[in-house]
């Protein structure tokens, strides 16, 4: 008689690398079965992480065990990825062949965000590269045009640059700022990769004691060049309370990346990491008025940019081992 096909399955549990899956069986046959076979493919489109190795099978033998079971590690998943599954019952014969049942209905499901866990691991990385503080005044932003129709920058969501299971990718809005710094002059640098005008404004208008600082990835684009990015999202605002869920906040006046502490005088002193390039997200509306617009005098390094830019998976020093 042929062995019972799986039906209902169910997935749960999901997370950015692994699954948990059960279905029910029917039959008199189910004594029989020794083995599953699992077959997974991820879902082709234009937007998909194309990351897999190569000699990695879809198929998953797996020993018959108590449902449901978790199924982790065995293709390197991929985070925020879209897969499509199908189940089959086996039974090893003497020989060490199988004998198989029919295939069951596919069922489609996408795997999850990076979570807390992941991202502090990844947080780690970024801190151990970090190097020296330098001191910094004011946050800056390089574009195309010299002003804005509405007299005001507005949030739009973030691009799929960086890592593929940041979950500030295509979710969080906010404003891109720079803070970083020239070595020999503490200024910002001259050049830019994402036009000839630059909105600068002071650091403490964008960075206080009522702005929360969560970090949100750490990446690079196939060089040597390390980017982090962090948040800053003002006490109680809507980007505030997406990121509380989902980053690891950071102490505002003590870490490794992006500072601001509170002096004697009552006045704020900002420092930034020397060794990665920070990219830092503002969650609020930035009225021009508060700032300047100049132009720069340097470069426009567009190869530099870093729109939906994909991070590179085998770099040891900004992935986790997880899907990347």
């Amino acid at each position: 008689m042929e062995l019972p096909v799986p039906q209902h399955i169910c997935i749960s549990h999901i997370t950015c690398d692994s699954f948990k899956i059960g279905w029910d069986l029917e039959g008199s046959e189910r004594d029989r079965i020794t083995h599953y076979f699992i077959d997974l493919n991820k879902k082709e489109n234009a937007d998909s992480n194309k990351f897999k190795h190569k000699d990695v099978p879809t198929k998953l033998v797996a020993k018959a065990v108590r449902l449901p079971m978790t199924v982790r590690g065995h293709w390197f998943l991929s985070p925020r990825t879209q897969y499509t599954l199908s189940v089959q019952t086996a039974a090893k014969r003497p020989d060490g062949d199988y004998t198989v049942s029919k295939w069951s209905a596919s069922v489609d499901f996408g795997t999850a965000d990076y979570s807390l866990v992941h991202l502090t691991q990844l947080l780690q990385k970024a801190e151990a590269l970090a190097g020296r503080m330098l001191p910094f005044t004011v946050f800056y932003r390089n574009h195309q045009r010299a002003d804005a129709a509405c007299g005001r920058m507005l949030p739009c969501v973030k691009d799929d640059s960086g890592s593929h299971g940041s979950p500030i990718s295509g979710k969080l809005e906010g404003i891109f700022f720079s803070c970083n710094t020239e070595f020999n002059t503490g200024k910002p640098p001259q050049d830019s990769p994402y036009g000839p005008y630059r909105f600068q404004i002071q650091a403490d208008l964008l960075f206080n004691q009522n702005t929360n600082l969560y970090f949100g990835d750490f990446y690079c684009m196939y060089t040597s060049y390390h980017y982090v990015i962090v948040v800053l999202a003002p006490e109680g605002s809507k980007g505030d309370l997406f990121c509380k869920e989902r980053l690891p906040l950071l102490d505002r006046s003590s870490n490794p990346l992006l500072s601001c502490t509170k002096m004697e005088d009552g006045s704020l002193h900002f420092q930034h990491a020397q060794d990665v390039i920070l990219e830092v997200v503002f969650t609020e509306p930035v009225d021009l008025a508060s700032g300047i617009v100049t132009q720069i005098s340097g470069h426009q390094l567009m190869s530099l940019s870093t729109t939906n830019a994909k991070k590179d998976p085998s770099c040891k020093v900004c992935n986790i081992s997880v899907g990347r």
